[in-house]
């Protein structure tokens, strides 16, 4: 019975739990690891789950916490930003509207530093002060990656989605 349970909460988290991995992670076999260490943590501490409502927040922050992991032993974010060099790869895109998929495709061109402050401010809505704690870093060192984050994500956008004729 517990495993039927267990199989019903994979089905229904996984495609919720990936694409969070993935607005973290560019490479698949890091996102599925991820993926199976957070759903090994969910299933061994669902008794430290105090409220059911809480359930799909308390796996996301699993799931951000495990991504986070993975990333500080890879990523320097005291990197002095102006070293770091990201190539725009043009495309043929149409104007159009940008659609979610469309930034999470740019958001994967900044540095995983800048992308990584990003999600943790603008989509997770953690403060600097919380992330400088998460990520072992100063909150100007925070704030300094979401001001580059957000330069460059909308110079990207300007190339990819408004393209201006001189």
């Amino acid at each position: 019975m517990q495993r039927d349970a267990q199989r019903q909460v994979y089905e229904y988290m996984s495609p919720k739990l990936y694409h969070t991995c993935k607005r973290y992670l560019k490479k698949e076999e890091e996102i599925e690891e991820v993926l199976a260490d957070s759903f090994y943590t969910i299933f061994t501490k669902m008794d430290q789950l105090k409220e059911l409502y809480a359930f799909e927040a308390w796996s996301r922050k699993i799931t951000v916490n495990n991504c986070l992991r993975c990333i500080k032993n890879q990523v320097n974010f005291n990197l002095y930003l102006e070293d770091t060099h990201y190539k725009i790869q043009p495309e043929s895109v149409p104007d159009t509207q940008l659609e979610e998929e469309d930034l999470l495709k740019l958001l994967d061109l900044l540095p995983q530093g800048c992308k990584t402050v990003f999600n943790l401010f603008a989509i997770e809505g953690y403060g600097h002060k919380e992330i400088a704690v998460m990520l072992h870093i100063s909150e100007g060192t925070s704030k300094s990656q979401l001001n580059v984050a957000k330069s460059k994500l909308k110079e990207l956008v300007n190339t990819h989605f408004y393209k201006k004729t001189n």
